[in-house]
């Protein structure tokens, strides 16, 4: 008999016919893994568990087990979806239907609208169509016949895909009950194993993500092997819900987006200006501590000048259009990067000046088109923590070290603890979309690559994520509710030195190029504002709390106590508010408690008499009679230690 032989992965190995299945060597293995098994991987490839094995070859079964199996069990789930709708609303032309982070989607084009009662049909009708165990099951079809069976379907954006997409003479279609699909694969092998999913909500989204193709809609699933699984996650974005930036800002009197104005542009309301004012001094603080010095650069700047540093080949979508003044062009900056080039340019550097670190809190602009817009997230006009470092080529890796300390300090004082390192690097096989040459890239990435090394940072390679002008380090945060948010960048720049003809003169008495680093902290103020709100659910550590005690006087009667205990807060420094609405003291609580003031004083007869403060905590509630001399004092030493506790 014609054999083959299967490596498995404890390394043993076993002969089996020509044409054996993984799902067969599964049963082989055992009864209970051919029952979990969902697919397989054959040298590498993801394969179905029904594919032929023709050839000798390392096979590792796939299973609940094994998180790479998530995203095949997501894609059937996808499927699963399109057969439901197919069933509901016969005449809906097909888009595309992938797995993502959390589940799934696929896009329809539909005239009506898919309303709320329409997601509750679909659910039902999947998890009807999955309790029939309908299998998952691969045909191969020449192009011409699925072209042409698509037409006859009057399927238009599937017939396109297979012109474009399909490069073999024969086409991968997968059948899930009446629904058929023009599909790579894989697939788990039947819809019976999908049973924890949940249709979240429709969203439009272009055709192919094009302006002018139609509008589809997107049904979004959320999948997961398990129930509770599903239901932690569903939690999770409760919470999510709950912690909302876009929410508490307004509700907490932090800042406002105003459409008079424009879309993406912040105003900082007094409250959420106070915190930005405790943010930037903390930061400026530390940036002359660690050796930076601190400038300022213009908003509007000549066009040339973005020539220059390439942005406007390579960046020119995300700018807005120049402004002509006194007929010439200017340019609203969307970096901060050549200012600081120009303030290093503006007299001869000597080796003995460097590093030179140039620090600043800077205004920029950049054309986000509507549809990405979020809050604080993702705006039009923010302001950077940006700095730039030039140095000697024997500098590089000890300025990276320190970027890299300084941003574990920056999470360590705003309260996050967790953190993923990631390298971006470029990709080799496209290299007219960066500027400068493989041996520069190669060198600067080795740069960083040892940095983290030498510090004992684990860190993910990001192929193809780099910037045009270089590779780069990211820090990306974890904040309570186990989400991550990109947060520091330190960036290695080989390129803006040379067009701009940057030079320091050496020891040797000869003039050479510098190398530059870009590095942000927060990313920008109003991004890691928005995290923070998020982190703490508006709840800020004592420190950044833009009110941290309220003075609640029980009735009137105490309204002279109630005004020395704030007189006497304020004049220790803290931010005290006094409340001395004609309302009941349960009212002030609760309204105290919605604006999430750290700590209430409630102050009546035995506290005037006493000279003490019955304390409150926003999240613990009551902590009993204080003297006022020991509140003030615990409140100084929980703001200098800056607890996030």
């Amino acid at each position: 008999m014609d054999t083959i032989q299967v490596t498995l992965p404890d390394g043993s190995k076993q002969e089996v016919p020509r044409g054996t299945t993984p799902a067969e060597i599964a049963r082989k293995i055992s009864q209970g893994l051919a029952r979990e098994a969902l697919v397989a991987r054959v040298d590498g490839e993801l394969i179905d568990l029904s594919r032929p094995l023709d050839e000798n070859a390392s096979l590792r079964i796939l299973t609940s087990k094994d998180p790479e199996a998530l995203q095949v069990f997501r894609h059937s789930a996808a499927h699963l979806l399109a057969a439901a709708v197919l069933e509901l609303f016969p005449d809906v032309k097909l888009g595309v239907g992938p797995p993502i982070d959390y589940g799934f989607f696929y896009e329809f084009l539909r005239e009506q609208p898919f309303t709320p009662e329409d997601l509750e049909r679909m659910e039902k009708k999947m998890h009807e169509l999955a309790a029939r165990d309908l299998p998952n099951e691969r045909k191969l079809v020449p192009k011409a016949e699925a072209i042409e069976l698509y037409k006859t379907w009057d399927q238009r954006f599937k017939c396109e895909l297979v012109q474009e997409k399909a490069v073999e003479p024969m086409v991968s279609f997968y059948t899930t009950g009446k629904f058929i699909d023009f599909c790579r694969g894989p697939h788990i092998p039947s819809t019976g194993r999908i049973r924890a999913f949940k249709l979240m909500n429709v969203a439009g989204a272009y055709w192919k993500g094009q302006e002018g193709n139609p509008q589809m809609q997107r049904v979004y699933g959320a999948c997961f092997f398990t129930q509770p699984e599903l239901d932690e996650y569903l939690h999770r974005l409760e919470e999510a819900k709950r912690r909302d930036h876009r929410r508490l800002g307004p509700e907490l009197d932090l800042f406002s987006i105003q459409e008079e104005a424009g879309p993406g542009l912040i105003f900082w309301h007094p409250k959420g200006g106070l915190v930005r004012k405790l943010m930037e001094d903390w930061l400026r603080d530390e940036l002359l501590r660690r050796g930076y010095q601190l400038v300022f650069t213009p908003h509007i700047m000549r066009l040339d000048l973005w020539k220059t540093s390439g942005h406007t080949n390579f960046y020119r979508e995300n700018m807005f259009g120049a402004i002509e003044v006194e007929n010439a062009d200017y340019q609203l900056k969307p970096m901060n990067c050549p200012g600081h080039i120009l303030i290093y340019k503006s007299r001869m550097r000597s080796y003995r000046d460097l590093p030179v670190r140039l620090a600043e809190l800077g205004t920029v602009y950049r054309y986000e088109r509507s549809g990405v817009l979020h809050g604080l997230l993702r705006v039009r006009g923010f302001t950077q923590d940006d700095a730039h470092i030039f140095c000697m080529p024997s500098q590089i890796e000890a300025e990276v070290e320190a970027c890299v300390d300084f941003a574990f300090a920056v999470m360590k004082t705003f309260g996050f603890s967790r953190y993923q390192v990631e390298l971006s690097e470029w990709d080799g096989a496209l290299p007219e979309n960066y500027a400068g040459s493989r041996e520069d890239w190669e060198r600067a990435t080795q740069a960083l690559s040892s940095t983290l090394e030498r510090m004992h940072i684990p860190f993910k390679r990001m192929v193809g994520e780099a910037a045009f002008y270089g590779p780069k380090i990211d820090v990306k945060l974890i904040d309570a509710i186990g989400r991550p948010w990109q947060l520091t960048t330190v960036q290695f720049d080989f390129n803006l030195p040379g067009r701009f003809g940057l030079e320091y003169v050496g020891e040797d008495g000869s003039r050479h190029q510098p190398l530059m680093v870009h590095r942000a902290l927060w990313g920008s103020v109003e991004r890691f504002f928005g995290i923070l709100i998020e982190h703490y659910a508006g709840a800020f550590p004592l420190w950044l709390a833009p009110v941290q005690v309220a003075v609640l006087p029980v009735s009137n009667k105490f309204s002279d106590y109630a005004k020395i205990v704030t007189s006497e807060l304020r004049a220790a420094g803290f931010r005290a508010m006094l409340d001395d609405r004609n309302e009941k003291l349960q009212a002030k609580i609760r309204d105290s408690e919605l604006q999430k003031i750290p700590y209430m004083a409630v102050v009546g007869g035995k506290e005037a008499e006493a000279r003490t403060v019955s304390v409150r905590h926003h999240g613990k509630g009551d902590l009993g009679p204080q003297p006022l001399a020991a509140f003030l004092a615990a409140l100084r030493t929980e703001v200098d230690a800056r607890s996030v506790s």
